[in-house]
Order: structure tokens, then C-alpha cells, then sequence
């Protein structure tokens, strides 16, 4: 039970005092380019499926 104890107050220690927590500018600069990059990537996806939707029904046409 010790260990538990002690690892719980190393932990809150190392939070409080050893971590660089970023500012809230610098959290809402990060949080903007997380969601520009994931909604760039879902478009990518996307583009991608209806290629290969096309390309596939282009086979499947063929061969009907």
C-alpha cells in the first residue's frame, strides 16, 4: 500500500511541478490545427471512396 501511496504523490508532483503546461493561446493554436488536419484528412477519405467506388463499379460494369 506504500507503493501505491508514494507513486500517487511522486505523480502529483512531477504534474505541479515538473510539466510544461501549455497556455490557453497555445492550447486553442493546437486545438484549431488538430481540427483543420482531421477534417483535410477526412475529405482525403472521402475522395479516395468515391474514386474507388468509381473505379470499382467501372469493373463491375464490364463484366455484366
Amino acid at each position: 500500500m506504500d507503493g501505491i501511496l508514494l507513486y500517487i504523490k511522486e505523480s502529483y508532483n512531477e504534474l505541479i511541478h515538473n510539466v510544461t503546461w501549455p497556455t490557453w493561446p497555445e492550447l486553442f493554436s493546437s486545438t484549431r490545427l488538430v481540427i483543420v488536419a482531421s477534417i483535410i484528412i477526412a475529405l482525403l477519405v472521402f475522395v479516395m471512396d468515391v474514386i474507388s467506388k468509381a473505379i470499382t463499379s467501372g469493373i463491375y460494369d464490364l463484366g455484366a
